[in-house]
């Protein structure tokens, strides 16, 4: 979506006791100013970051020293909001912007080049996502989406590591069968928002599938692929939706990010979702659901049961949001502070800084990739361990 700063905080209004848990971000060096809204923990100690005026950065010693990467070709004034790596040497990057402003790039020595692979075809398109997997022969492993174009969510696809994109629909993923072209169809007014790089979700355990989040003024859904219903009579359209009920509605407002637990066969477990409003930082709005996989699917409907509404809402708008297998906890960020959630989101607790952290460790954030953290002005982080026996109440 073509909101080019979603740095606004929202506060929770609230006259009851709240619970706090200390443990908080290790802030680190990163040695730009740039907003940072890419971020991909690729493991072993290597992570991608990237943001505005080109930029790039790569750790690969767990954050203790991120590296300057050269700025890609004719980039030195785009916005890099999505990054998706394979390993410490070979990763893509996605700017958005109008037209031709969204553009892929692709490194395979370090970041010491990069080649300019994709350019956006449409010139009212702008591109919101990026999700890589590793290849699978004869399979995908990349999708890329944007804002609708002529009605439709313009979607690419890549089957060699992001070097050749190809669109969506008829001789786009080559499918034949009587129903013709088949689009993820856009309602008046809506939109994806490129705020995190996780509007989009994207599997190839079983089938290549994937899932990506709205909003807008026709209020947010969630939309996933649907590769296993294709051409069977009556011919189902290849996505289905289940809307989703986030802030007021409006061009602002929606479903920023969504997160997994774990694929589970072709569609994930749980999904959780975040957003809200982020032009209202003074207006309290719904920021949290939780969608679960169905126990019994019916053909050609939703594989998702109805959202679970947190009781205890994050205390803001949020742009970003991840599951730790390892502690068991939700983690979601947004301007104005961080909340986790034990309980999968039925409630959630701010997670404040700890005496020793700077004042504002726990809020400035934009996206995660566990343990990272990026934010405006070259901020990135690393989580450390929560202590959750560490809980303080305080009061407003």
């Amino acid at each position: 979506m073509r909101s080019s700063h979603l740095l606004l905080a929202l506060t929770l209004v609230t006259t009851q006791a709240a619970n706090f848990a200390f443990a908080q971000w290790d802030i680190e060096e990163s040695h730009t100013t740039a907003s940072l809204r890419g971020i991909h923990n690729v493991g072993g100690g290597v992570a991608w970051a990237s943001g505005t005026n080109g930029t790039v950065l790569r750790t690969e010693d767990g954050g203790y020293l991120w590296q300057t990467c050269a700025i890609p070709p004719g980039s030195e004034k785009l916005d890099f909001r999505g990054v998706q790596a394979f390993d410490e040497n070979t990763a893509i990057v996605m700017s958005s912007g109008p037209g031709d402003q969204s553009r892929l790039y692709k490194t395979t020595d370090g970041c010491q080049t990069w080649k300019l692979v994709f350019i956006n075809p449409d010139k009212d398109g702008f591109w919101d996502a990026i999700q890589l997997e590793p290849l699978r022969t004869g399979y995908l492993n990349g999708i890329l989406i944007g804002d609708p174009v002529d009605g439709n969510f313009a979607i690419f696809i890549t089957s060699d590591g992001g070097n050749n994109w190809r669109k969506w629909g008829r001789n786009g993923s080559g499918w034949k069968g009587p129903c013709g072209e088949r689009n993820a169809k856009a309602a008046n007014g809506e939109a994806i928002f490129a705020a995190s790089n996780q509007s989009l979700l994207f599997s190839t355990s079983v089938y290549p599938e994937f899932l990506f989040v709205t909003g807008g003024k026709s209020r947010a859904r969630l939309v996933s692929s649907n590769y296993s219903e294709w051409d069977g009579p009556p011919c189902s359209t290849s996505f289905m939706s289940d809307r989703l009920d986030f802030g007021g509605g409006g061009s602002s407002s929606g479903a920023f990010a969504q997160a997994i637990t774990k694929w589970d066969g072709w569609l994930p477990e749980k999904v959780m979702v975040v957003g809200g409003d982020y032009t209202k930082p003074e207006e309290p709005s719904r920021t949290s659901l939780l969608i679960q996989k169905t126990g019994f699917h019916v053909p050609f409907s939703s594989y998702f049961e109805n959202p679970v509404i947190a009781q205890t809402q994050p205390h803001g708008y949020r742009s970003s949001v991840a599951y730790d297998a390892d502690q068991k906890l939700w983690i979601t960020v947004g301007p104005n502070g961080t909340d986790i959630s034990t309980d999968d989101g039925k409630n959630w607790r701010p997670l404040t800084p700890s005496p020793t952290d700077p004042a504002d460790a726990d809020k400035n954030w934009n996206a995660l990739s566990l343990p990272f953290v990026v934010g405006p002005h070259g901020r990135i982080g690393r989580l450390r361990t929560i202590d959750q026996k560490a809980a303080v109440t305080k009061k407003p």
